[in-house]
């Protein structure tokens, strides 16, 4: 197992100095290196990266505010010089926290739990289906893809309609669209998200999903027909 990552840090000497760890590591395949948290947020939209060695204090955004704004988040391993962080640190849920200077031992331990954490989550993927959590009346929600109806937009929210039941989710379409499955999902209309599996049949006005209609934009009739060829 392979873990595609990227290492995240202002100070050059300190990248070189984790970046060696990595390449060096049989289970790690160096993505990028980055020198801010903006290259690295547009860098992360081109590359499908497992894991982020994330320095906290940089200018401009620091590795907090970074993962604040990334609809998709890869597993974390902080890297910083300052302790008084570590507590934040796992309120992001992050895989560990190295304290530089890191010695190899204790990079490769950090490694090891990445990789424990990785299998975890592939192993339950197998076992229970492909699925997402939801943050819904303050509580994390797991939904299983195949159960996903349509997903509706609410304003500052967004209403994920399922086989069991509906849930509102604090989002915009443009953020929960990016964490669905590509080639499953596709947005008929600019309010409106379809699994593609739960369509019964459609014309040129509508979509319907069961009992119920969902409106279809003119101009994503033909990305509907192609999509649906395709799956």
């Amino acid at each position: 197992m392979t873990l595609n990552c990227v290492v995240v840090d202002d100070s050059a000497i300190q990248r070189l100095s984790i970046v060696k760890l990595v390449e060096n590591h049989p289970s790690l395949n160096l993505i990028a290196e980055y020198s801010s948290a903006l290259e690295t947020k547009n860098g992360l939209n081109t590359h499908q990266v497992d894991l982020i060695f994330l320095d906290i204090e940089m200018p401009v955004l620091n590795g907090f505010e970074l993962l604040d704004v990334l609809n998709k988040k890869p597993q974390i391993i902080f890297v910083t010089g300052k302790t008084e962080y570590a507590f934040k640190a796992f309120n992001y849920d992050a895989t560990d926290y190295l304290h530089k200077p890191i010695t190899r031992e204790r990079f490769n331990a950090s490694v090891e739990k990445a990789l424990e954490h990785h299998r975890l989550l592939m192993n339950q993927n197998e076992e229970e289906g492909e699925h997402i959590f939801v943050k819904s009346n303050l509580k994390k929600r797991k939904v299983y893809i195949k159960d996903i109806k349509w997903i509706e937009a609410l304003g500052d929210y967004v209403k994920l309609v399922t086989e069991e039941t509906s849930l509102v989710v604090l989002s915009t379409m443009k953020a929960f669209e990016a964490e669905l499955p590509e080639g499953k999902f596709l947005r008929i209309h600019k309010s409106y998200i379809v699994n593609l599996d739960k369509i019964d049949r459609f014309n040129s006005k509508n979509v319907e999903v069961g009992a119920y209609e969902i409106p279809l934009s003119r101009n994503k009739k033909t990305q509907l027909v192609d999509a649906l060829n395709n799956i």
